[in-house]
């Protein structure tokens, strides 16, 4: 590869084509990325640095005469979405606009044929996050319609286990009129029917299903305050974080609040009950400033004994983590129940900032890595 193959692309930190840069290993590895694999003078690459470069040759090794176009290395939307989880906001939509309307890779999801030929998943849901603000209003529609299929799927999924930690356990003694499989009291059904048996063929005919009643938890004001980091390696925690905070919003007895932040903080409660839209109106990307979404959400708090914050973040502070610790100990000072919830991907793998979460567990925050449906079952146990 040439030493001009990369140089029409952003540095690697951001900041713009030619501007000088300090000495040490840091400058070393800047230009690493910039010349590519051949500058075999300067520093290898490992760990994240090896994937930016992955990222960068799938894009700018298009250059020059028989350079290798980059399709065998990983699809569009493998690489939108690594491009927006290396990189600075800034420079991951430099390098979306190159790929676009540089090298012609439209099928990143800013096609409407495209977006009707992809198999919708959540892979393709997060690169449409990443993408939404460069598409045209036809190729947004179509993009809603998939992150609404989606967005369903993992509603089916979810709703069963995410509701049942709150319905409380079955009571055989009361009997209930809502006609639900999980109410259906198989044993007493049979009891009740056996005057029914067909004497000719001797089956059962159930004439009289009947259905167990519930004991109601005593969840009656408790408020849920979710606050979802938006930063470009959260996109897998957002999307699963607003469709559980939608199904919390269905469960009548909790006042649910859904908050998404960046350096900013954006209060989607008001739309809370309806993923998609709250989807497509996060901002994936940016700083973090987790102190200022801890002290919004300790501003809607009520009643703090009846008030449990989660905030999903990877809890890599944009700046020190003091002020955070300092708000998180008071919150728990006041009785509300905070539990620090670590990023976790669909693949299952979790990233978070160990040492900031020590220090909020000593402040007395519960901190966890779990999936939606364990999720729930915590925040029942918390308010039973």
């Amino acid at each position: 590869m040439d030493v001009g193959d990369r140089e029409p692309g952003p540095t690697p930190d951001g900041a713009p084509d030619g501007a000088p840069d300090g000495g040490g290993p840091d400058r070393d590895l800047r230009w690493r990325l910039v010349l590519g694999d051949t500058a075999d003078t300067l520093a290898g690459l490992g760990g994240e640095a090896l994937r930016r470069d992955a990222a960068l040759g799938f894009l700018y090794d298009r250059e020059g005469e028989g350079s290798p176009d980059g399709s065998g290395l990983m699809t569009p939307t493998e690489w939108i979405n690594e491009v927006y989880e290396l990189f600075p906001r800034s420079v991951a939509e430099r390098l979306g606009d190159d790929a676009m309307n540089r090298y012609g890779i439209t099928e990143i999801v800013t096609s409407a044929e495209a977006l009707e030929r992809i198999t919708p998943s959540t892979a393709l849901v997060k690169a449409i996050l990443n993408t939404k603000h460069l598409m045209e209003p036809g190729v947004l529609a179509k993009a809603r319609a998939v992150v609404d299929t989606v967005v369903r799927r993992i509603v089916e999924q979810l709703t069963r286990p995410v509701r049942n930690p709150f319905t409380g356990p079955k009571d055989r003694h009361r009997r209930s009129r809502v006609r639900i499989a999980a109410n259906f009291d198989p044993r007493a059904t049979v009891r009740a029917n056996l005057k029914h048996v067909d004497p000719v063929s001797g089956e059962l005919v159930i004439a009289e299903p009947l259905f167990t009643s519930r004991v109601r938890r005593q969840q009656d004001r408790w408020q849920v305050v979710v606050c979802l980091d938006q930063s470009g390696s959260m996109a897998d925690s957002v999307i699963h974080g607003a469709v559980t905070a939608s199904i919390f919003h269905g469960i009548g007895a909790l006042k649910t609040h859904l908050v998404a932040f960046d350096t900013e903080v954006a209060d989607l409660s008001a739309e809370v009950g309806d993923p998609v839209e709250v989807l497509m109106g996060v901002q994936l990307g940016g700083g973090t400033d987790i102190h200022r979404a801890m002290s919004y959400a300790r501003g809607l708090v009520d009643t703090p004994r009846r008030a449990v914050v989660v905030m999903i973040s990877d809890f890599y502070e944009g700046g020190s983590d003091g002020p955070l610790v300092g708000t998180v100990r008071g919150m728990v000072a006041d009785g509300v129940t905070v539990l620090c919830l670590g990023a976790l991907s669909t693949a299952g793998a979790s990233r978070y900032n160990t040492v900031t979460t020590s220090r909020l567990a000593a402040a007395g925050a519960h901190v966890a890595v779990m999936t939606p449906d364990r999720l729930a079952e915590w925040v029942a146990e918390v308010i039973a």
